[in-house]
């Protein structure tokens, strides 16, 4: 591939907060071999405060109201736009379709799907379902043709996020916050991307963590505020309740703000990696849900997950494997 000086290149990603997260080191990297590139992302429009952190990402495209257009509408978009390079990382055959059709130079997409054979020009034979690769290493595969040929350790992963452009945290939220403790925020839920502790365990964790040393917070969405309120909450009155008040935006911040952060494979315990927190995430030992595949990357982040490769609760709603991790192990980590 030969680009022009000043190359345009979009990065798709249109799917969910974690996800994102762990495809914004390969900006830097592109970055670093095109520094006069300008890097567009392509992503659902809630993601969109998170991008904006990035320093490595110079234009956010909005799918949600491309998606809204008709077909040719949407090329048309695009073609204005006048990239020279679409990355496909969560690949969409409508998406690959319109870049297809707005003529952009260089459609990179991943052999394994059937449409890329008829929307992509560079397409990288490799998988990721089984493989061993991390998912944030994985994203370098379709790095290749960009003559990007090295998959970085993940070490290294963990500190090329990029997210320096930090919202401000407003007053309100900021006064919670006590400069004498370490603010622990408890994110329980995970929308359902992902298995979780049980409440009697994050209780368990409350009750061991001292409480002239740690101040508690608890984070959700509204929707999830009352299971939340239910099951932790009215058992623990002095955690204090941030469920379905604060935006994204706020919510990054308050991350950025506080000292650390435990939850299972979620987006926030993956926004809390990457701004260099201690980050607790709790995982099941199931295929692809495994930390090898999704663990937190960054200078503070580690994780807990039964050392055995299980298959018993695949298809339970209750997972056996991540309830064995104890409170008394999650402390453990954090008085580190």
């Amino acid at each position: 591939m030969k680009l022009s000086l000043k190359p345009k290149i979009i990065i798709s990603r249109t799917d969910n907060i974690g996800d994102v997260v762990l495809t914004l080191p390969l900006a830097y990297y592109i970055r670093k071999k095109y520094p006069d590139a300008e890097i567009l992302f392509l992503g659902k429009k809630y993601i969109k405060p998170l991008v904006d952190c990035c320093e490595n990402i110079d234009q956010f495209i909005d799918w949600d109201t491309l998606s809204s257009l008709s077909e040719k509408e949407r090329s048309v978009v695009l073609k204005t736009i006048g990239s020279e390079v679409i990355i496909h990382v969560f690949p969409r055959p409508e998406i690959a379709k319109m870049a297809y059709k707005a003529g952009v130079k260089y459609r990179i997409g991943t052999s394994h799907r059937l449409y890329n054979w008829l929307y992509c020009n560079k397409r990288v034979d490799f998988t990721r379902k089984n493989s061993l690769l991390h998912e944030a290493q994985l994203n370098f595969k379709l790095a290749e043709p960009l003559g990007i040929n090295t998959i970085p350790s993940l070490e290294e992963i963990g500190k090329s996020y990029g997210l320096t452009k930090i919202p401000i945290l407003d007053k309100v939220w900021k006064k919670e916050l006590d400069p004498n403790k370490f603010n622990l925020i408890i994110h329980p839920l995970s929308r359902g991307s992902a298995r979780n502790w049980d409440w009697n365990n994050y209780n368990k964790l409350i009750e061991l963590l001292p409480s002239d040393k740690f101040k508690i917070f608890i984070t959700g969405t509204e929707a999830e505020s009352i299971p939340i309120r239910e099951n932790i909450l009215k058992y623990n009155p002095s955690v204090t309740d941030l469920t379905g008040k604060l935006n994204f935006a706020q919510l990054i911040a308050f991350i950025a703000t506080a000292n650390g952060l435990v939850a299972a494979s979620t987006g926030p315990l993956h926004i809390a990696s990457a701004l260099g927190k201690t980050a607790v995430g709790l995982f099941p030992s199931i295929r692809p849900m495994h930390p090898g595949r999704w663990a937190p990357l960054g200078p503070k982040a580690s994780y807990l997950a039964l050392d055995k490769e299980c298959n018993d609760c695949r298809k339970s709603g209750v997972c056996t494997c991540i309830n064995t991790i104890t409170a008394e192990q999650v402390k453990s980590l954090l008085l580190q």
